[in-house]
């Protein structure tokens, strides 16, 4: 089992910055990839940014990339997610997930985003 949990979500003006943290526990030795994913209001979820652990590598959803920045620490197991010029269009709550060898995957609780215009 995997425990995920979020933090650092909350209320910022329009064109402020956020960091999200996920802090990882449980069976991590074969942990592949670690997302987060954001839900708004009457939508559905939808994909933001990927690391892959090993490696670092990245990817990002087209209409993110240059505003978002998926990081990790591999000492505190902690996922990171930088925002920054938010736009009210962010306002969701935003989760993390983490993929593993075999095909077990795990879900935050998710934090809530509130971007005022």
């Amino acid at each position: 089992q995997v425990q995920l949990v979020e933090s650092g979500g909350g209320l910022v003006q329009t064109g402020g910055s956020l960091r999200l943290s996920c802090a990882a526990s449980g069976r991590l030795f074969d942990r592949y990839t670690m997302d987060w994913f954001r839900q708004a209001p009457g939508k559905e979820r939808e994909f933001v940014a990927r690391i892959w652990w090993a490696t670092g590598a990245t990817t990002y959803a087209d209409s993110l990339k240059g505003r978002f920045t998926i990081s990790k620490d591999n000492t505190k197991n902690t996922l990171y997610l930088e925002m920054s010029s938010l736009e009210p269009e962010d306002t969701a709550v935003y989760y993390c997930k983490s993929f593993h060898y075999g095909g077990y995957e795990a879900w935050g609780q998710g934090t809530q985003v509130i971007v005022s215009s």
